[in-house]
């Protein structure tokens, strides 16, 4: 963007919270040249629009207008994924989760040991993942320290706001693919974080809370229970105890023989969840990947120590986990993020986690159904049919919310980043949206704002389930665009 304040008049869609988002079809949002928002005005007449930039002192030079049917959208946030897997995404589909580390993940991930390999891989996955729509995204790496470091160094370069973590495993691994030592592993680990954190771009001073936030981060990345000897386990704790904005992400109850390993490796935790408890990788800023198969009492613990679960159902589908009870997260006040988990996800794009978490949602509602003797309480969200406003919070502030970056991105206000994605159906027309017909008419001025409105949440819906990268016009990180 220009030095200069960037105008954006038309129509917007803004996340609110779990059960609404704001409809603004005559929008009018400025951003500055800090790539933050400076001020938003939710309602313009198009006879308006001058007398109102003069009221903030700006013309209309620097004013992008939307064509009819284009939308802005907060950037998504993806907070689960493996960027070591995507040259093997869409393979492996007999296998379920451990025969399918085995077979297919691991051996792909041990090429990452060769650095020009991963140069020529990361380009690629990163690019891929912007082109998506995905402004924020939780990568896993390999446990290869250098291969690692090109990852964040790809991420800082193409602009994308990314969390890059190293992989600790140093048990239950093959011979090829494994850490020598907890010393070896911690040590690795450090020193990507320090790597990591002396990579310049951040996000602005006056960004909301005032405090500035890089673009690239170090997380926390025990690979899971299973691939860590309680020692190692101990030291991430020791290392997360002393680094307290250090963010943690790892797997959980992702797959019932998972879960049988992990219980029988560390008896006295009493849990999966009790696993990761125990050493203190459980906070504010945890993300756990999966939580398919959670009790009662692991759920109560997350929701205790403010843990955040990333919902994965392409995964889960995929490899034949199960469906998580996101439902009955939401009625917790547990915070709920969407993963798009390459490559046992086969999709690189956040709309198929969304279209996945609706099935999935749906699938749980008729299966309950039949088992229970009353319908769903219509106030919550368990055994239900999980609505529009719920699957785009999910994408986009829950997602915010996992990462604690909620005050900073995931919906549109003063103060906050511009991580925003330009819509248009001009890439590719889905049925009647982009075909420059309307599928509804009306003659009053109120009878109008009401259908554009209704249209703009139409084009939202039909983006979320049908769209795909072609209708992603433009793609915006800290009011950067284009992130080239």
């Amino acid at each position: 963007m220009s030095g200069n304040i960037t105008l954006f008049y038309g129509a917007v869609i803004n996340p609110q919270a779990l059960t609404s988002y704001d409809v603004l079809p005559r929008c009018l949002l400025a951003v500055g040249n800090t790539g933050n928002i400076d001020w938003m005005v939710e309602d313009v007449a198009p006879h308006d629009l001058q007398q109102v930039l003069a009221q903030h002192g700006c013309s209309d030079e620097y004013l992008v207008e939307l064509k009819d049917g284009e939308f802005l959208l907060p950037g998504f946030v993806d907070t689960h994924t493996h960027a070591p897997q995507v040259p093997n995404i869409g393979t492996g589909q007999q296998y379920e989760l451990l025969d399918w580390l085995a077979n297919v993940t691991f051996p792909t991930e041990a090429k990452f040991q060769d650095v020009d390999f991963a140069k020529r891989m990361y380009k690629r996955v990163v690019r891929t993942f912007i082109d998506a729509g995905t402004t924020t995204c939780c990568y896993y790496a390999t446990l290869h320290l250098e291969a690692s470091k090109v990852l964040a160094d790809t991420v800082h370069e193409y602009g994308q706001r990314g969390f890059i973590g190293k992989c600790n495993m140093n048990h239950d691994s093959p011979s090829y693919y494994i850490e020598p030592s907890v010393s070896a592993s911690i040590s690795a680990t450090q020193s990507l974080i320090t790597y990591i954190r002396s990579l310049s771009r951040a996000s602005s001073p006056h960004a909301a809370l005032g405090t500035p936030q890089p673009l690239v981060q170090p997380i926390l990345t025990p690979r899971f229970a299973i691939s860590c000897t309680a020692p190692l386990l101990s030291s991430l704790g020791e290392l997360a105890a002393g680094d307290p904005e250090l963010l943690i992400q790892t797997h959980i109850s992702e797959n019932p023989s998972e879960v049988e390993y992990t219980n029988k490796l560390f008896p006295e935790a009493g849990s999966y969840a009790g696993v990761y408890d125990q050493f203190g990788l459980l906070r504010r800023g945890t993300i756990l990947a999966h939580a398919v198969h959670l009790t009662p009492p692991e759920i109560d613990l997350i929701k205790a120590k403010e843990v955040g679960i990333s919902h994965c159902p392409t995964s889960n589908f995929n490899l034949r986990s199960g469906i998580a009870p996101v439902g009955k997260f939401l009625d917790k006040g547990v915070r709920v993020g969407l993963g798009t988990d390459v490559s046992g996800g086969f999709g690189t794009s956040i709309m198929g986690e969304v279209r996945n978490a609706s099935i999935a949602s749906k699938v749980l509602q008729f299966t309950k159904a039949a088992e229970a003797s009353s319908p769903p309480d219509p106030e919550k969200f368990e055994n239900r049919q999980l609505p529009i406003p719920t699957l785009l919070y999910l994408a986009t502030l829950g997602g915010a919310s996992l990462c604690r970056l909620e005050s900073h991105i995931g919906s549109f206000a003063p103060g906050k980043s511009f991580d925003a994605l330009l819509i248009s159906p001009a890439g590719k027309q889905i049925g009647m949206w982009g075909s420059g017909e309307s599928l509804h008419s009306a003659s009053e001025e109120s009878a109008q704002a009401l259908l554009a409105k209704k249209e703009l949440e139409e084009w939202l819906e039909r983006f979320l389930f049908v769209g795909d990268d072609r209708n992603i016009d433009r793609v915006y990180v800290q009011g950067r665009e284009g992130l080239e």
